[in-house]
């Protein structure tokens, strides 16, 4: 330090130095917070659709993803891109369609197709994340593969936690349509509390230990933490007080219609086998073991927004929450997932930002879940990779009434196979749009059938109006658009 500089120091009265420094320190602890990276949790459900509280559901108690709802933007118009785990998550966690991750069925492996694209975890990890899993982020086979890195991703994570609790260890005991199937079919058990911790149990206890011990506060990083719950994917595994809420009478099946699916082109009808002979006694006990699956994952989630509170880390941590697809409970005849309807490839989607954006709304706008990846890059401030397919949702993060997307994208190998042997497995690919009033489907480029439905008279989607003259000009339209979508996805 010069003579000059020292005088001009040593010339300032002691008097002012306490409150000089109080200033500069609250400047520095200010400025210090401004420029703290935000933490991400990223929660990813296994087979959840929308029968949800925050979606207006008049039975399911789901309180903790209702607070998180009411703390951030519910997504009403959210579709996957793929209704099934392993091409779903590929999908949203590389940022790209499923025809461009090569990942189409649940024995395809990203790496094989794409082995230099960063995926959403590896992208934070390369930009300073601490990048922590728990639980199934890509894909596990469930149950079989609990407990295992399953189809993980090393490159993806700093660390990982693969939890097992008893429900992967009580498998002579789950009732189950097929014997010894317990995965691919409808499959259910109420536990006793007192039999042990489950798999979800021990997920959200990792879940929160790595929050303490990676707390930014301590390590100067910031931590990205990627949470799989597996419910409510089949078994149906949950304690007891959970299948109590939901009482068998007040239960009210979906029924298929009568003449519903006279219309439906074979290649469209995912169904498995037993699955359309279900008694109604059946019916009532498989939607209350799946409800209460769906609680018992609801309680998990309340655990970690409670440990975000206490370890004072939601004021500074975007938050997702997120299903790989949707899940039919009857509709159509149709159980579980894989198809192309409403009911299996729309998902729900609350993202819950620190920023002074939205809270407590909802949005109707179309998006999809390839939207994440530059989402998530967008509100943490990191530079996007060139590969991304999807938009940014900050704009309707910002403002709920803004607009999304025309379209929203989704395809499928038919899953006819299961009871059609005349459909043989990838032989016919489905192609589905949805637009804010139709969708429009078509299977093997049309040749295998096509579907369209208006959701403005037809909500349920029981009448195919493919051959309706009145909507000849939007099927055109509708067809063009479907032309448009599948080149950008290849």
């Amino acid at each position: 330090m010069s003579r000059k500089t020292r005088h001009r120091y040593c010339c300032v009265p002691d008097l002012f130095f306490p409150t000089i420094m109080l200033v500069f320190g609250l400047f520095a602890a200010s400025c210090t917070q401004e420029s703290d990276p935000p933490n991400v949790l990223f929660i990813a459900v296994d087979d959840l659709n929308v029968d949800l509280g925050a979606y207006d559901h008049d039975l399911v108690s789901s309180p903790h993803i209702d607070r998180l709802a009411a703390r951030g933007v519910r997504f009403d118009r959210a579709y996957c891109q793929y209704p099934v785990c392993s091409p779903s998550r590929s999908s949203f966690l590389a940022g790209l369609y499923p025809e461009q991750t090569g990942v189409l069925t649940n024995q395809d492996s990203l790496r094989q197709h794409i082995p230099d694209i960063p995926t959403l975890p590896q992208w934070f990890r390369e930009h300073g994340y601490h990048t922590a899993r728990v639980g199934k982020i890509f894909h596990y086979g469930v149950p079989s593969q609990i407990g295992t890195d399953g189809m993980d991703d090393p490159a993806s994570w700093s660390e990982t936690v693969n939890p097992r609790g008893i429900d992967r260890e009580v498998h002579d005991r789950i009732h189950t349509l097929v014997p010894n199937q317990f995965g691919g079919t409808l499959s259910w058990l109420s536990m006793d509390p007192e039999d042990g911790l489950h798999t979800d149990e021990l997920g959200a206890a990792a879940a929160i230990r790595i929050m303490e011990e990676q707390h930014p506060s301590r390590t100067g990083t910031p931590l990205f933490l990627a949470v799989g719950f597996y419910r409510p994917h089949t078994p149906f595994v949950a304690p007891a007080p959970y299948f109590e809420l939901y009482p068998l009478d007040q239960i009210d099946p979906v029924l298929e219609q009568p003449g519903d699916r006279v219309d439906i082109p074979i290649a469209a009808l995912a169904d498995r086998p037993r699955q359309r002979e279900l008694t109604m006694e059946r019916r009532h006990e498989i939607i209350q073991a799946y409800y209460a699956s769906v609680s018992f994952m609801d309680a998990q989630v309340g655990r970690l927004l409670d440990a975000l509170e206490r370890l004072d880390l939601d004021d500074n941590t975007i938050i997702v929450f997120v299903s790989d697809h949707g899940y039919h409970l009857g509709h159509h005849g149709l159980w579980q997932k894989g198809d192309l309807f409403e009911g299996s490839v729309r998902v729900p989607l609350i993202v819950a930002a620190p920023e002074e954006l939205r809270k407590g709304a909802g949005s109707e706008a179309l998006v999809e879940l390839v939207d994440l990846y530059p989402t998530l890059v967008d509100l943490a401030g990191l530079p996007a990779p060139e590969h991304l397919k999807g938009a940014s949702l900050r704009p309707i993060l910002e403002d709920t009434d803004r607009p999304g997307r025309a379209t929203a994208f989704t395809v499928a190998w038919s899953r006819a196979a299961w009871m059609h042997p005349e459909i043989s497995a990838r032989s016919v690919m489905g192609y589905s749009i949805r637009t804010e009033r139709f969708r429009y489907t078509e299977w093997n480029g049309g040749n295998a059938g096509t579907e369209l439905y208006d959701y403005e008279v037809d909500p349920m989607e029981i009448n195919n109006l493919v051959n309706d003259p009145i909507y000849a000009d939007t099927l055109a339209r509708l067809k063009q658009l479907m032309e448009s979508r599948k080149r950008a996805a290849k």
